[in-house]
């Protein structure tokens, strides 16, 4: 099997060595870089092409959300997992609007970050549905209108079968349940999700989850 290549970001060299120490135990890991600042990301993710990027959010220069913006704009670029502190934080909301894929507090048991790492390298996101939803609601303001009537405004370009894929994406269903409930083969439903994503100009389903979130889809009935 071929190793998960991991690049680690964290301006603390503390945090940095143990998790070093951490994921360089793990068989299916090889960590190919190592950076202090977000502002040193691209050049190491040009030079070592890893799978997934472990990354700080809060970095004194160039922080973990600008830092994950650039990445998930790249060609081929790498999954995003950021660090935090704090669960239901803002910050941690607009990492995943930048393209994360999921997050990770500082104090999970080191076993759940790797299965977090490995997750991401399959394509599968690292928070469920109900931590979405608490961070969103946590971040519900002022801007929550102007959010609703943009979401609509960009779903509505979807078809009917593509918009009933995107809202069982929002509430957290693999894509075997959304075959399941939709009545088509898996194949389908993977080609409907791709073509969401091309057509709202989102990278990963967390993206097409926190849409249909601001858009209002995903109360009970679906309306």
């Amino acid at each position: 099997m071929t190793a998960i290549r991991l690049l680690l970001v964290d301006d603390d060299p503390l945090v940095r060595a143990g998790l070093s120490f951490m994921m360089g135990g793990a068989e299916d890991i090889e960590i190919v870089g190592e950076a202090a600042d977000g502002g040193e990301v691209e050049a190491l993710v040009e030079r070592t092409r890893p799978d997934v990027v472990l990354m700080d959010i809060r970095m004194p220069a160039v922080d973990g959300i600008v830092a994950t913006e650039r990445v998930r704009a790249r060609p081929d670029a790498p999954q995003v997992v950021v660090l935090t502190t704090f669960h239901a934080d803002e910050q941690v909301l607009r990492a995943l609007r930048a393209g994360a894929a999921g997050f990770v507090l500082k104090d999970t048991p080191p076993a759940e970050i790797l299965d977090a790492v490995r997750r991401v390298a399959g394509g599968d996101p690292v928070l469920s549905p109900t931590v979405t939803r608490q961070l969103m609601a946590h971040a519900a303001g002022t801007a929550a209108d102007t959010r609703h009537a943009r979401a609509r405004e960009r779903l509505a370009g979807l078809g009917e079968r593509e918009r009933e894929v995107a809202v069982a994406v929002g509430r957290g269903l693999s894509n075997a349940e959304i075959a399941a409930a939709l009545f088509m083969s898996v194949a389908t439903v993977k080609a409907h999700v791709s073509r969401v994503l091309a057509k709202l100009d989102l990278n990963n389903r967390v993206q097409i989850a926190l849409l249909t979130y601001d858009a209002g889809l995903l109360d009970e009935d679906g309306h």
